[in-house]
């Protein structure tokens, strides 16, 4: 990793570069931003916006790789991702380091981030399987039909700040090991440990121009979305942003998958076990400082179940606040203090609008730390579905507690929200359970499990307004969504073979 570090280094500051055509390269731009670590509002790095030229340069090298790459065997580019696990495993740690640095999740919630995307690394390692075609013979006589799973071309990613390391792996690994070649947008937030990954990659084999890097805001992100040599998009982030991705792709005739906002439910019915929930619940909603797509926004209390919210606030209670580097860190800052702002003000919307404020965690005090983004475990009781706190997805250590009476109320109240990424249910009842993730209207549903994130053997599923498009950015779906299918009929004559006569039907026969 000494390379990594030492390719950033200029005058003190980690400076990020682009990678094009295989060669990290400084970038000409006159636009740079700061990377500031949320604990300290020290300056730790640069990010250039890249120019016009050099997202066109990125593109231009990647649809040059491609003819080539997409030739490779298949089996030599199984090899690099096998390779490129090996390597993550190796210097997980020290990525987990730069990772908090600039993006504020305590230590171990970095590795964490590693570690789901490594579990995409390996799927990718599976490909021989996964981008088998079907063959049938016999569809008429003597004829055969089957299909192949072939690569698009240029494919391109643009990634968030709350997963630097986890959703660049969700894109890049699964679309080169189908044979495409890549362009990575990453967030201009944090994008240093994502720059590490791809360091990585390029050691484990990855050719010249398969995979590049542009770092930038919106011109970036719309060059990407409009360029005529890029055939997919795939983007992870706001939903604002996603729905201008989603809507500017696919007006230029992109593949576009756009996982968006969320406002997650936990159902909590009175025969769940107590103890398990609570801490489920916990862990949920204010790890990560909240700034998770799949974190648990509102607690949907059931009959009785009514009566554990004090000591559901208890033990948020015991949560330590503090840098993430910091031992025995529960909740980081947030990322930056634009975002710390806008969850207070939807705090303070909260208290105005009439929820009970049980826990309130605006006013929490670091030592050490006292220009830190840190916002503490915050509480709601009593909220109602017209509030601010509940309409709006606030990406911070804030839990919503609602209150009805049955189960079919809460999924009723649930199926109305127009997110669908996740959802949970603790119960011990399994007719309760088969019940809820029958009617519930959610693309991902755990059942005492709090944040229902499928392993990679299975395809991310989020649905409706989490969601555009109909492919998942991970699992079987993801395959799908980097190739496309060629159906081949193929009949074979013998020499000496008798001719059945002209046919102008459209049966073969």
């Amino acid at each position: 990793m000494n390379t990594i570090q030492n390719a950033y280094k200029t005058e003190q500051l980690t400076q990020a570069k682009l990678l094009i055509n295989g060669e990290f390269i400084d970038s000409n731009t006159t636009q740079w931003q700061d990377i500031i670590n949320p604990a300290t509002q020290e300056v730790i790095g640069r990010v250039p916006f890249a120019t016009r030229d050099e997202v066109n340069a990125a593109i231009a090298a990647a649809q040059n790789a491609f003819a080539t790459w997409r030739e490779t065997p298949l089996q030599a580019r199984m090899r690099i991702m096998l390779k490129l696990q090996d390597l993550i495993r190796m210097h997980a740690k020290s990525i987990a380091k730069v990772l908090t640095a600039e993006q504020g999740k305590t230590l171990a919630d970095a590795e964490g981030d590693i570690q789901r995307g490594l579990e995409v690394v390996e799927h990718a390692c599976s490909i021989g399987t996964l981008q088998m075609g079907e063959y049938l013979e016999g569809v008429a006589r003597g004829v055969d039909t089957y299909t192949l799973q072939q690569p698009l071309g240029v494919c391109a990613g643009i990634t968030p700040f709350n997963f630097p390391a986890m959703i660049p792996l969700w894109m890049f690994p699964m679309a080169i090991v189908c044979g495409n070649t890549f362009v990575l947008k990453p967030s201009e937030q944090d994008p240093l440990s994502t720059m590490m990954l791809v360091e990585l990659a390029i050691q484990a084999g990855v050719p010249a121009g398969v995979l590049n890097v542009v770092h930038g805001g919106k011109e970036v992100v719309d060059m990407l979305c409009t360029h005529t040599d890029i055939k997919a998009i795939s983007f992870v982030g706001s939903t604002a942003v996603g729905t201008h991705v989603y809507n500017l792709a696919g007006q230029h005739g992109k593949r576009v998958q756009s996982m968006m906002g969320a406002k997650n439910h936990v159902v909590v019915m009175p025969d769940a076990n107590k103890e398990q929930t609570l801490n489920a619940l916990v862990g949920a909603a204010f790890g990560a400082a909240g700034q998770r797509c799949m974190a648990l926004s509102v607690a949907v209390m059931v009959g009785e179940s009514q009566h554990w919210v004090d000591e559901l606030v208890a033990k948020a209670k015991t949560l330590k606040v503090n840098a993430g580097h910091e031992p025995n860190t529960d909740i980081g800052p947030v990322i930056s203090t634009r975002a710390k702002a806008r969850v207070l003000d939807l705090i303070q919307s909260g208290v105005e609008q009439g929820a009970q404020l049980l826990l309130d965690g605006r006013d929490v005090q670091v030592p050490g730390y006292e220009n830190g983004n840190f916002v503490g475990a915050t509480i709601f009781n009593h909220a109602t579905t017209e509030m601010r706190i509940y309409q709006e997805e606030i990406f911070g250590p804030v839990l919503v507690i609602i209150h009805v009476d049955t189960l079919e109320e809460a999924i009723a109240l649930i199926n109305a929200n127009p997110f669908g990424n996740g959802v949970g249910l603790f119960t011990q009842s399994g007719a309760t359970a088969r019940t809820f993730q029958n009617k519930i209207d959610i693309g991902q549903v755990g059942i005492n499990i709090p944040i229902p994130v499928p392993v990679p053997f299975f395809s991310f599923t989020g649905s409706r307004g989490s969601k555009l498009g109909d492919l998942g950015p991970y699992g079987k779906q993801a395959v799908q969504f980097y190739t496309q299918t060629k159906t081949i009929t193929s009949r074979w004559f013998e020499d000496d073979q008798e001719s059945s006569g002209v046919n102008t039907t459209i049966s073969l026969r």
